[in-house]
């Protein structure tokens, strides 16, 4: 019987194989078909064919360190090649990609050429290159980020913003909380400098460790963004503090002048010393407002109420100071939203509410519902926008690691919230979340 030719399909293999029959069994005409070496027989019945048996050697997998004898290695090089491109805007020369693989000068130039050639790479005049692809799965660059405390509204609209902004960007974002705690915050620095982040989002509260965090991440060679606390070598984004005070004490000031028109008044402005003399700088702004509007008051109209940043401080340190007072007609301001918030209700407890006016700094929903609930004495909010700052930080973030200009210091957008205009600018706020939470800073 003559010999016939049987193709055989391979799925890994294209061409097809062609392989000779050998002869028929002598014992059975219908016999098996018995495939050439190095082949696997296939199902009588039709049925795919296994792998030929792997031959000792091969390329090691990078991905789990074993000889892979179905590995092309030059595939495999220029696959180590396209992985030196963390982002697209990034120009890398010859030398880098040498550093970065480790692979043999004449190999790498060989393989970026080809690359070039194959509109994979783009090559610039002074011979630096770049890639022309997005690797899906896998982020451009590790940033770290510290908030300050996840049970805080404003730090949690931060967060969440930086967050989206991280994942729009593909960024893998590590994320840790320093809960208000010095301590805590320490600790997270050192374990962000161990996570071999590329960048660091610090946000925390204590200026006197301050310095020290600061130390970790420059002994690291770690760049930090501190954000609304000032950190030393690192650059700086949040409220413009002295003029977001400014707008308080001025709108403070006018309110009183068209409402009340008295000659006496008092000017409460709540502080928080751990937080530094940098958010200070808001109280000092307010003071200078309302100074500018009412001239005639004097150092005697003003007094400082530690509330650190907390509503119950705020609102104990508060109803004790207006036990020991007589009424007056007060101007009320301070770090923050929640220290405001707890002063209100010290007022409203002692049945002194219409004694008292009062702006606060930042707008946090808790702020923003209260603005909106029927007969407060809250008349404003310098509203910071925090849920914004995630957009504008990772934005610094990636400048920073493209080696571009950055300023030491990037202010937030704020403008002041009213009953009037609260709606238009936070439209989405849930009408229910604005009741509870009303609800819940009236008790």
């Amino acid at each position: 019987m003559p010999r016939s030719a049987v193709e055989l399909r391979i799925p890994w293999c294209d061409p097809p194989i062609n392989l000779s029959a050998a002869k028929p069994n002598p014992t059975t005409a219908t016999g098996p078909t018995r495939l050439s070496k190095g082949t696997s027989q296939a199902s009588r019945h039709g049925g795919a064919t296994t792998p030929p048996q792997a031959k000792p050697g091969g390329v090691v997998d990078p991905n789990h360190g074993a000889a892979d004898p179905y590995l092309l290695e030059t595939v495999s090089r220029a696959c180590d090649v396209l992985q030196c491109f963390r982002e697209s805007e990034e120009w890398l020369k010859l030398r880098d990609i040498i550093n970065k693989t480790g692979l043999n000068k004449t190999i790498a130039f060989r393989i970026l050429h080809t690359l070039t050639k194959r509109g994979l790479l783009e090559r610039s005049a002074n011979l630096r290159y770049r890639s022309r692809l997005t690797i899906a799965g896998r982020s451009q660059f590790r940033i770290g980020y510290a908030a300050q405390a996840e049970e805080s509204s404003f730090s949690a609209a931060v967060t969440a913003g930086i967050r989206l902004a991280a994942a729009r960007q593909n960024i893998e974002l590590v994320s840790l909380d320093n809960c208000y705690s010095a301590v805590t915050a320490l600790r997270n620095a050192r374990k962000l400098v161990e996570s071999r982040v590329d960048l660091v989002l610090e946000f925390q509260t204590h200026t006197k460790v301050a310095h020290a965090i600061s130390e970790i991440f420059r002994e690291a060679g770690i760049p930090l963004i501190a954000i609304e606390i000032p950190h030393p070598n690192a650059i700086f984004y949040g409220a413009d503090n002295y003029r977001t005070g400014l707008a308080a004490g001025r709108f403070l000031g006018r309110w009183a002048k068209q409402h009340w028109n008295r000659e006496s008044y008092q000017v409460m402005l709540l502080q928080a010393a751990a937080a530094g003399p940098l958010p200070q700088l808001r109280l000092a702004g307010a003071h200078a407002g309302i100074r500018e509007v009412l001239p005639h008051l004097t150092e005697r109209d003003y007094v400082s109420i530690e509330a650190r940043w907390d509503f119950l401080k705020a609102f104990e340190t508060v109803r004790r100071h207006l036990r020991l007072t007589p009424p007056r007609p007060t101007l009320l301001t301070g770090i923050n939203d929640m220290v405001v918030l707890g002063a209100l209700r010290a007022f409203e407890e002692s049945g002194r509410s219409h004694d008292c006016i009062a702006v606060c700094l930042g707008a946090i929903p808790e702020a923003r519902a209260e603005l909106r609930r029927k007969g407060t004495r809250l008349i404003g909010a310098v509203a910071f926008f925090p849920e914004r700052y995630g957009e504008d930080i990772i934005q610094i973030a990636l400048d920073v690691l493209r080696h571009r200009d950055v300023a030491p210091a990037i202010y937030a957008h704020y403008e002041m919230l009213t009953a009037t205009n609260v709606a238009k600018l936070y439209p989405i706020d849930d009408p229910n979340e604005i009741s509870r939470i009303a609800s819940a800073t009236t008790r």
